[in-house]
């Protein structure tokens, strides 16, 4: 029998002291539970991702005091064996650093295995700062069994689709009883199912129980879910870990290689549906948020509220994320608001329990506008006065921030930051977006979800129902610029995401734009939305990071040239 501890902890890139306490505390844990083995996740000395950290020499130097420290810590439990993951040094050709799994026990390093599969591939750029690592098959026998060691993309090759080469094969070859695969898996809908099935058909296809460790926590726009699981061949999935949350469990492997509780409880058949979308959304940005302005030394947010269902919907997160004792909203209404948006965002507020401040731009973009005109000599009009008020909000906004210590939370959502309906320097200001991976029909559904996890109307209805509208015209209305939502996020997720959907979104997708194109004036509409999406890039580049919640996101999972030709 192995007992096993899964250690899937929430890390912050850098805190190499901070990351080796709670592996420690976990080890602590570990040894109460009388466990042999002790698994962490990838690149837990450091956090994933550091990124060009890692080309710091002041960094490298802590990196190895750091695995000095770790390794000194393992003494104090000298019968435990510690699975870590962490950068080290390359002796050979190529990039300097290998990313690795490390085995230490007892003040010594007793296994070292080399990622050998490196992504850059969507949020993945590896390979800019590691060497592949040889190969081969790393097994190390704890008590009477047989563990083999992969590190995360290692596993996700088995039928050869993306690299030449498929660590598994060598890992089937030397026949483990058990393989430990140690994961940074970042969350994005339908990446838990995707998971389940890839290493279920691994488990199946070479007779290997595997039992795969996951990080959590939210790093800049990427979230992990956490969600670490057991694999069996002919059970499936029968063991999975919390969800968006930190999780310390340990398990018994059998003689007869099958996984228990700790104590010999059986494990019963993980369901194969997770959570519901709009509750993984709601759920995936929460720990976003929390953990963003929890690293980056803000305990407090402040959102534009609009009466709109965008800032609706972010001011209701951001509730949930931090304690409403910890959210402003501020109303700013102009000359062309309606009454009904500053009594909704009243409502809004007190439903939610936070505090509104009102701060009428009126005066402001009138003074703008007469110096405007008085030192160029035309009077501002159209779209320039229009983007003019946005971005009187947002330089008030921006103000209180630097003001009072708040981060800002933009409130533009998929739909519009994708056509480019929105003002630089205005409505798009701010640290962070909670909304920029959902798409407008998405941001009504999350919002109705809202309420009924509440059970009570947080957002009132009369925000949901009302047409979207940016009131920065007379009876303006997103429509008059824009196809209807439901129209225009078909077409954007066929353009932006396409085979990157699942299967089922994709295939309404496609179909919607099939028949679209034979409808009278579909294929002109097709190609004006493709043209803003293409012209909007620039304005996405400087858009501030957005919460990944979609398995194609803005950002570092999109990669477009500003100055290109686009057909």
């Amino acid at each position: 029998m192995l007992r096993i501890t899964l250690a899937q902890l929430n890390y912050m890139v850098g805190d190499i002291a901070g990351n080796i306490l709670r592996m420690t505390e976990a080890a602590q844990q570990a040894a109460k539970a009388q466990a042999d083995l002790l698994v962490f996740s990838e690149l837990s000395l450091c956090g994933y991702y550091p990124g060009d950290m890692l080309d710091e020499p002041s960094f490298l130097q802590r990196l190895d005091e750091g695995l000095q420290q770790l390794l000194t810590a393992t003494r104090q439990f000298p019968d435990l064996h510690w699975v870590v993951g962490a950068p080290t040094r390359s002796q050979g050709p190529g990039k300097p650093l290998h990313n690795s799994l490390l085995v230490l026990k007892d003040g010594a390093v007793r296994l070292r295995y080399d990622k050998q599969l490196l992504p850059t591939y969507n949020i993945f750029d590896e390979r800019r700062h590691f060497e592949p690592g040889a190969d081969t098959a790393k097994v190390l026998r704890v008590g009477n069994c047989q563990v083999g060691f992969l590190v995360c993309e290692d596993g996700w090759n088995d039928q050869g689709a993306d690299y030449a080469t498929n660590p598994f094969s060598r890992m089937g070859d030397a026949a483990p009883d058990m393989v430990v695969s140690i994961n940074a898996s970042p969350s994005h809908l339908g990446k838990r199912e995707q998971r389940h099935e890839v290493f279920k058909q691994a488990a199946e296809r070479h007779k290997l129980s595997i039992l795969y460790v996951n990080q959590v926590g939210g790093q800049d726009q990427i979230v992990f879910d956490g969600a670490s699981f057991v694999v069996e061949p002919g059970r499936g999935v029968v063991f999975e870990a919390k969800r968006f949350a930190e999780d310390l469990c340990t398990l018994e492997l059998r003689d007869d290689g099958r996984f228990v509780q700790a104590g010999g409880q059986p494990l019963e058949a993980v369901p194969v549906q997770g959570l519901p979308t709009m509750e993984f959304y709601r759920q995936q940005i929460v720990l976003g948020l929390r953990d963003y302005a929890r690293r980056c030394g803000f305990k407090q947010v402040v959102v534009g509220s609009s009466g709109g269902i965008d800032s609706a919907l972010t001011l209701a997160l951001a509730v949930d994320a931090l304690g409403a004792e910890n959210v402003v909203g501020i109303t700013m209404p102009s000359r062309y608001s309606s009454a009904g948006s500053v009594d909704d965002s009243v409502e809004l507020c007190r439903n939610l329990g936070i505090q509104l401040y009102e701060h009428p731009i009126k005066d402001l973009v009138d003074t703008y506008a007469r110096q405007f005109e008085a030192s160029f000599g035309e009077p501002l009009k159209g779209l320039a006065l229009e983007n003019l008020q946005a971005r009187a909000r947002g330089t008030t906004l921006m103000e209180f921030s630097n003001a009072f210590g708040h981060l800002l939370l933009t409130t533009g959502n998929k739909s519009e930051v994708s056509v480019g309906y929105c003002t630089l320097y205005g409505d798009t200001n701010g640290g962070l977006g909670l909304l920029g991976d959902l798409y407008k029909t998405e941001v009504f559904e999350l919002s109705r979800h809202i309420n009924a996890h509440a059970g009570r109307e947080l957002i009132p209805q009369a925000i949901i129902d009302k047409p979207p509208s940016a009131e920065l015209a007379p009876g303006q209305k997103d429509e008059d610029s824009l196809p209807p939502y439901a129209v225009l996020d078909e077409i954007l997720k066929w353009q932006i995401e396409g085979h990157h959907l699942s299967s089922s979104e994709y295939e309404h997708a496609a179909q919607f734009v099939a028949q679209l194109k034979t409808q009278a004036g579909g294929p002109e509409l097709i190609a004006r939305v493709q043209k803003m999406v293409f012209r909007s890039e620039y304005k996405r580049r400087q858009a501030p990071p957005m919460l990944r919640v979609r398995p194609r996101a803005f950002g570092t999972g999109r990669q477009m040239p500003i100055a290109a030709h686009y057909e």
